[in-house]
């Protein structure tokens, strides 16, 4: 190991452009400038199924500063595209409440909400159904969950095991829908050339998607599109794919014959920029009075949409945590009058965690056992579903050290009128990894330029990849320049999945090396002859972790506290440790906001979610999470890319939620088995 890695890899680096965030003079994607700038705002319908009839435009467009009024009775027509939600205004049907069904472009955004307020549709009204329902009628068995997994699973005999097995466990846990909020919403700017290209100042988390998307819609080569993402103010999954603001921005552009921007309102972001599935999951477990597992048994029902489908994978983290000769896994959905539910932070995982670790928690409490050695005892040897063995597994290591440094003690105590206790709960994540193309350039002054179509939404990834460029070049980290969010770059995978920095990461490792080995001024390198090989590897890829949390619940109200909270973590190399800590901290603070605060609400009678702002939809702040302690244990990785480093994006919100629902009923006695656990779920059990 070179002086320079020790330096460079795993250094607690400030991010490159910290300046100039705390300075203003980061552009995102709504504050670019365009000549002459139209604005556009997309309309939602006010049923939640039905047909649009007609729209009436005339008062609207008679208004001051408005320039067009856009629905399926005269917008242009978009190329076939996969994803229904897209495909604004090309038919009259509604599928959900607030769905843009229409869209008012004006010369100034105050105009466009004057015109917005002066349309009148008339409607078609049938009945719908948007509540998720264990016994839904409708309910089917998808052909694969995502992204691409077997829906179902199922090995030995799970009932007999259950039904004969000296101890079991039988609980239904119960999530509900989550909304992606970051800081940033959605926003696009769309510029037509006179050539007929499209460029677009848009917030995603991959320029490519978006490129590729807007391409099809509009019937051009993708050559002809470029997207342009320098900075985005986070996306948790909502911003992976493209959503209607890019391509209603694009239409309003070519309708009007100006640039035109659009941006999502927070409370649009509650109906057309995806969210988490509510879940219904039950877990059967059945174990030898030692603790050994005989039966695993984890049975999912959630939502979709009638425009599209998304299966969220939330059994099969279920597959591949424990062993237990007796393994199944199933997901049904409901085909509802809802928006489609998309990634949010950890899709699959963060939910089937939450199931699962609760449900070990209440066997250990059945079996009279620290939950801690009761997964200790269940720790498998290789992966159960695969069999192959894991690249490394430092799970144990996690639980042990963690306990040691929380001060583990799984006894509740009570302090005046505050009932305390301790929960734990294991965490996991698939450590991915995609192709990408990286070009690496010695300038004249002997400095070093680096770019590739990478996205930094605020994770810290242009600091990582600088960092790991650096040391792949052996020279200090001011000699490299490392650009990303452009599609004019050369191409890679989008920010998600916690395969970004992996993806990346190891084209600019291949491009550094080869540039220094070249002689040459510059050189373009592809992983993707690479990563054939890699994937050949029989090794399962995981990341792993454990979290301790200590609530204070008040006796008499129930309001429930987290004093402190600790997280463990094995993944791999830690590239930067300042912005890794920062990224294992929020997942930790998103868990403990989905344990106690977070749901949105459906209100049956209009389709629609209630508390659509942040007003009425909680989240955790400050006040919330005094103190998380973030630790990792020293592991490389070889297996999984040249950096030997796993993603750390979202195993921080894996396992949270678990630990905090263990900690409520360690300290009262009270098993809330259905999110959030606020007051009300626990002051009329409170003795």
């Amino acid at each position: 190991m070179s002086a320079t890695l020790q330096r460079i890899l795993g250094a607690p680096v400030d991010r490159i452009e910290g300046r100039e965030k705390v300075a203003g003079e980061a552009r995102y994607a709504y504050e670019y400038d365009a000549e002459n700038v139209a604005y556009a705002i997309g309309v939602g319908s006010t049923i939640a199924k039905g047909e649009v009839r007609d729209v009436a435009v005339d008062e609207a467009l008679e208004l001051p500063g408005v320039l067009a009024v856009l629905w399926h009775g005269n917008a242009p027509k978009l190329g076939d595209l996969e994803d229904a939600e897209l495909a604004l205004f090309q038919s009259s049907r509604v599928a959900y409440r607030n769905q843009w069904i229409a869209a008012v472009v004006a010369d100034s955004y105050a105009a466009a909400q004057e015109a917005e307020r002066a349309l009148r549709v008339e409607y078609s009204v049938d009945a719908h159904s948007v509540v998720l329902r264990e016994d839904d009628p409708g309910l089917y068995t998808p052909p694969k969950v995502n992204p691409d997994f077997p829906t179902d699973t199922e090995e030995g005999d799970v009932d007999g095991a259950l039904g004969s097995a000296p101890v079991s466990v039988d609980r239904t846990y119960r999530t509900p829908a989550f909304h992606n909020n970051p800081l940033e919403m959605h926003a696009t700017l769309a510029v037509w050339d006179a050539d007929g290209g499209l460029t677009l100042y848009d917030s995603n988390q991959g320029v490519m998607p978006v490129r590729q998307t807007a391409a099809k819609a509009f019937g051009l080569e993708q050559r002809q599109v470029r997207v342009i993402s320098p900075h985005v103010g986070g996306g948790f999954g909502s911003k992976g794919t493209p959503r209607p603001n890019v391509i209603l921005a694009a239409m309003a552009a070519q309708v009007v014959g100006r640039p035109a921007k659009v941006a999502v309102t927070r409370q649009q972001m509650f109906a057309v920029t995806g969210y988490r599935t509510p879940t219904i999951q039950r877990l059967g477990l059945g174990a030898e009075r030692d603790g050994t597992l005989v039966a695993i048994a984890h049975d999912v029902v959630e939502q979709t949409s009638t425009m599209a489908e998304f299966a969220e994978q939330t059994a099969v983290v279920t597959r591949m945590m424990y062993a237990a000769p007796n393994r199944r896994t199933t997901h049904r959905l409901a085909r509802l009058d809802v928006p489609t539910p998309s990634w949010m932070r950890a899709p699959g995982e963060c939910p089937g965690m939450y199931a699962l670790e609760s449900s070990i928690d209440e066997l250990a409490r059945e079996l009279g056992m620290d939950p801690i050695e009761l997964r200790v005892r269940n720790e498998p040897e290789v992966d159960p579903e695969s069999g192959n063995r894991f690249s490394t597994r430092n799970l144990v290591a996690c639980l042990r050290e963690g306990a040691e440094r929380f001060g583990w003690k799984a006894e509740p105590r009570r302090d005046g009128r505050f009932l305390v206790g301790t929960g734990v709960a294991a965490s996991t994540y698939p450590a991915r990894r995609r192709p990408a193309e990286a070009l690496a350039r010695v300038e004249v002054d002997g400095s070093f330029v680096v770019q590739l179509a990478a996205a930094d939404i605020g994770t810290g990834a242009r600091t990582a990849l600088t960092q790991i460029a650096a040391d792949a070049l052996d020279v200090p980290l001011d000699r490299v320049r490392v650009d990303l969010g452009d599609s004019a770059l050369p191409p890679a995978p989008l920010a998600g999945g916690s395969m970004g920095l992996a993806s990346w990461g190891s084209a600019v490792v291949k491009a550094c090396r080869e540039l220094r080995a070249s002689g040459e001024r510059e050189v373009r390198v592809d992983t993707a002859p690479d990563l054939e090989g890699h994937e050949r590897e029989p090794v399962a890829r995981h990341g792993f972790g454990a979290q301790f949390v200590e609530v204070r619940v008040d006796g008499g109200t129930g309001e429930v506290r987290v004093p402190r909270a600790l997280g463990m973590f094995a993944c791999g190399r830690i590239v930067n440790a300042k912005t890794a800590r920062s990224q294992f901290l929020g997942g930790m603070t998103m868990g403990i906001s989905m344990a106690l605060l977070e749901e949105s609400r459906m209100d049956e009678r209009f389709g629609d979610y209630l508390n659509h702002d942040f007003a009425s939809y909680h989240v955790a702040v400050n006040a919330d999470v005094p103190h998380i302690d973030i630790g990792w244990i020293d592991e490389v990785d070889p297996h999984v890319n040249p950096m030997g480093a796993k993603g750390i994006g979202e195993i921080g919100i894996v396992g949270t939620a678990a630990a905090v629902a263990n900690a409520v009923f360690d300290a009262t006695g009270v098993r809330v088995r259905d999110l959030p656990i606020t007051p009300d779920k626990l002051v009329e059990r409170l003795s």
